[in-house]
């Protein structure tokens, strides 16, 4: 094995990158192989499920998350390694890769059992999901090719090689965007799951209208939009005032509480309030929820439970942000656990785009000039803006026809003003496209 083959076995899997970690003598199937001293590992690994292992003891607190893992041979076979999963320890922060040997057909036992410094591991994610692995001796004739080279980056604890095809993604992004810029004022669209062109009248058709010409269709999955960037576009009123503009980060339903347990219905019915602006027949629920403060309109307050302010730590894998009401009762939270599997992974590289709107005659978008990008994130960087407030749950709750067939619109929104987006990520820069 040579490091062009190697290369061209990622590539017929239609893998992007390759991440390549010196293994220590620790580095084992008993110990575990460390993966990193933050959660920022999620962001470039597919997971497809976060469970949480309380302990009640912080020391033993962690978070197992599935991993889709299979060994790549040097003849291109590929043999799944099904107990392969990342163990999440918020205290230090650690994640640790274990299960990679169990029930493998053909795993590399022999170097993965052993106490050897400087063995190497590559991994690459293909395009269908699935992690593929590849580890070589310190003797080999691919570890000696791979220390004469210089990487293209670095990842946490891993070396990065860019594969040719997808080494200019972020130019690529950058390019397209010039081209919808230029377009000036574009009629309101949408794309549908299969790619075709629908007009778009709802008032968060700027979303929309962004995506259909990139051509991204709908996706149901927490999978970045466009060569590897997640595409968030936020409406301004003007281009040159950009930081008092509030971005949705991401709209989550709840995953407990009664608004889980007995339905969203009686949640709107036990907390909303009557339409503010006198539409009959309607129930609200919305305003701007922060951490600590009790809202006027719906008496909930917005807690962290299980996660540390000072140290910007997560204490408890079963913790949640939670709505309470006065009396402690859970009205609606959300698991960190399941926070974490969406964050993480799909907004590891953010692309954050301004439109004007106009709504006369025809709903239209034009789209500015100033492209605002962000790489690395961790969710633990998430919940401490929301500790100060930066991030708040900004609801648009309804309900209509409340007195005989109830019709609920839900859409739970958590948002943030430009001015603080750095916050959430460790490198974040303003691009004029048309410099």
């Amino acid at each position: 094995m040579n490091l062009k083959k190697l290369k061209l076995l990622f590539a017929n899997n239609e893998c992007s990158r390759i991440y390549i970690k010196k293994l220590s003598p620790n580095d084992n199937s008993k110990n575990q192989v460390y993966f990193g001293g933050s959660f920022g590992i999620l962001n470039i690994l597919p997971i497809s499920e976060i469970k949480t292992e309380e302990a009640g003891d912080w020391n033993k607190e962690r978070f197992k998350a599935s991993i889709k893992f299979s060994w790549i041979s040097e003849d291109g076979n590929i043999y799944p390694a099904p107990n392969s999963q990342l163990i999440l320890y918020p205290k230090y922060p650690e994640v640790r890769f274990s299960g990679f040997l169990t029930r493998c057909e053909n795993p590399p036992s022999e170097l993965m059992t052993q106490r050897l410094a400087d063995r190497l591991l590559f991994f690459s994610v293909a395009k269908n999901g699935t992690v593929l692995g590849f580890v070589t001796a310190p003797n080999s004739e691919l570890a000696q090719e791979f220390s004469t080279i210089e990487t293209d980056s670095e990842h946490g604890v891993f070396k990065v090689l860019e594969l040719p095809q997808v080494a200019n993604n972020k130019e690529k992004l950058l390019n397209e965007l010039l081209r919808i810029y230029q377009l000036g004022w574009i009629k309101s669209k949408r794309l549908d799951g299969h790619g075709n062109l629908l007009p778009c009248e709802a008032p968060n058709c700027g979303g929309y209208t962004l995506e259909a010409e990139l051509g991204i269709t709908p996706n149901g999955y927490s999978e970045p939009d466009y060569l590897g960037w997640e595409i968030k576009q936020f409406g301004v009123t003007n281009f040159n005032k950009l930081n008092s503009a509030i971005i949705t980060l991401m709209t989550p339903e709840p995953t407990d509480g009664i608004y889980k347990t007995e339905g969203a219905e009686a949640f709107i019915r036990k907390y909303g309030y009557i339409d503010k602006t006198g539409r009959e027949n309607r129930m609200n629920f919305g305003g701007v929820h922060k951490t600590g403060i009790r809202h006027q309109l719906t008496n909930l307050e917005m807690q962290l439970i299980g996660f540390d302010i000072e140290s910007g730590k997560i204490r408890n894998t079963n913790g949640r942000i939670a709505l309470l009401d006065i009396n402690e009762n859970e009205a609606a939270s959300w698991s960190f656990s399941s926070m974490l599997l969406h964050w993480n992974r799909k907004h590891n590289q953010a692309c954050y785009v301004p439109s004007l709107s106009e709504t006369e005659n025809e709903r239209k978008y034009k789209y500015g000039n100033n492209i605002i990008l962000g790489t690395g994130t961790d969710f633990q960087l998430f919940l401490s803006q929301m500790a100060f407030g930066n991030i708040y749950y900004d609801p648009g709750i309804k309900m209509e026809n409340i007195s005989t067939k109830p019709k609920i619109k839900k859409r739970s929104q958590f948002r943030i003003k430009v001015q603080n987006l750095p916050s959430l990520y460790k490198t974040s820069e303003i691009v004029d496209i048309t410099s």
